[in-house]
């Protein structure tokens, strides 16, 4: 497992301890649901834009709207 030093304003410290800390989670596990938000959502545009380039929009179209579904539902 790799360790990974971040530089963050005191007040956004402060409120990812927070939110951490309202999930019922550590600072760490936050961050690695975050990180993992993120690059979930980087491999899906990735996906997208491959798929654009050999023709399948359809396909396409199916991811973006799942991804609109998984978005709903957090909010």
């Amino acid at each position: 497992m790799g360790t990974l030093t971040i530089r963050l304003p005191d007040d956004k410290h402060q409120r990812l301890k927070d939110l951490a800390q309202t999930r019922g989670m550590s600072v760490n596990k936050l961050m690695e649901e975050l990180s993992t938000i993120a690059l979930t959502e980087f491999d899906t545009q990735t996906r997208f834009k491959a798929m654009a380039t050999q023709g399948q929009p359809e396909r396409g179209l199916e991811l973006l709207a799942k991804l609109d579904r998984l978005t709903e539902s957090d909010s």
